[in-house]
């Protein structure tokens, strides 16, 4: 009933709702696919009435990782539009996140024009009315707990509101998506998720393992979420994607799937394009329903041409990720690498059928909906 009478607030944001059964595109009628973009990845054809619905939205990218909060950076964030971002903080051990989200803080309060720190819905619905960016803070691996419950409570006091249960490789807690074999969540992963269940921390499973994934789904009393994946229907066989069972599974528990543009996990072919990335949208719309989708990048929101290269970003990564994971260069698609990528995104979702009202779950109300679920309102 709190999902439902969410779609209020989203109505009042965005005007009237328009869903029915054309609200979004279905997958036996989508069009061909068609680029928008010129070879610069300036957008061609533009409705003035959905970039003002964008204007009006909440957008919340569930997973930007930011390397340098710098003029450019910042830069960045005004072009985007972005109501709010979860970002990802280092998690080596304790110490390390501890200092991580001390130095986070201490951003937000260098710039308190700029950023507001969110551990309440609310503080991204004001971030919105203030004109600035809301952050979540978040960890893409549990190892900073150093195998200790303790740990949990003074990371959630400094303001942690999201915790992935583990990376690619097996942890304390389970198994990630590229170990050779799966065991699913330990005891220590079970209690984990509980404690996080109690505090009101997100329970993210994006990199784990499918059986620790489908635990993790099974076990939280809270809907967990999948903060940056995509579809395995759409590219099989990479360990980062997730099936549609889980995606059902996923929406079933009151979870959201938000949908990564980073280009390879979109679609292996280096002509990959934001039409595919939209088809993983939809696909999971279809799969799990308009109120359980998002977006996010997984990426810096200035995007990956203006400091990636061969050297930097693609060959540490053919080192530090198994083949399974498919890294190719470049790692970008046209039209998503850009700060204003899910204006973009909006755009092309129009085009592909689907309603405003909807849109505007995707972009952001979603997430909104969802954050204020699991750490309040």
């Amino acid at each position: 009933m709190q999902r439902r009478s969410f779609l209020g607030f989203l109505a009042a944001s965005a005007g009237a709702l328009t869903a029915g059964p054309g609200s979004a595109a279905s997958a036996g009628s989508r069009p061909p696919r068609r680029r928008l973009f010129s070879q610069t990845g300036a957008v061609v054809e533009r409705n003035p009435a959905i970039t003002a619905l964008y204007r009006r939205s909440v957008v919340i990218d569930s997973l930007a990782v930011g390397y340098e909060w710098d003029d450019v950076e910042y830069d960045a964030v005004e072009r985007s539009g972005y109501t709010g971002i979860q970002t990802t903080l280092p998690s080596q051990n304790f110490p390390v996140a501890v200092r991580a989200l001390a130095e986070w803080r201490r951003r937000i309060r260098d710039n308190p024009d700029k950023l507001v720190q969110a551990t309440r819905a609310q503080h991204i619905r004001d971030a919105k009315g203030e004109g600035k960016m809301a952050v979540v803070f978040g960890f893409q691996n549990a190892t900073m707990l150093e195998g200790s419950l303790a740990n949990i409570d003074p990371l959630y006091e400094l303001g942690t509101r999201c915790i992935q249960l583990t990376y690619n490789s097996q942890n304390r807690l389970g198994s990630g998506c590229t170990e050779r074999v799966d065991g699913g969540l330990s005891d220590f992963g079970v209690a984990v998720v509980e404690r996080l269940n109690e505090l009101g921390i997100v329970v993210d499973l994006s990199h784990c393992g499918r059986q620790t994934s489908n635990d993790g789904i099974a076990v939280s009393n809270r809907p967990p979420s999948f903060t940056h994946t995509f579809c395995e229907a759409l590219y099989p066989d990479h360990p980062r994607a997730k099936t549609d069972e889980q995606i059902r599974a996923m929406s079933d528990k009151g979870g959201v799937t938000g949908i990564a543009s980073l280009g390879y996990f979109v679609g292996p072919d280096p002509d990959t394009s934001i039409e595919d990335y939209v088809n993983h949208i939809l696909h999971a719309v279809d799969v799990g329903g308009i109120e359980h989708v998002g977006i996010c990048t997984d990426h810096a929101i200035r995007g990956l041409r203006s400091w990636a290269t061969r050297e930097n970003w693609y060959e540490p990564r053919l080192r530090n990720f198994k083949p399974s994971y498919r890294v190719r260069w470049p790692p970008f698609i046209e039209g998503l690498d850009e700060p204003e990528r899910f204006l973009n995104v909006a755009h092309v979702l129009h085009r592909r059928g689907m309603a405003e009202g909807d849109i505007t779950r995707i972009l952001g109300g979603n997430w909104l909906r969802y954050f204020g679920e699991i750490f309040g309102g």
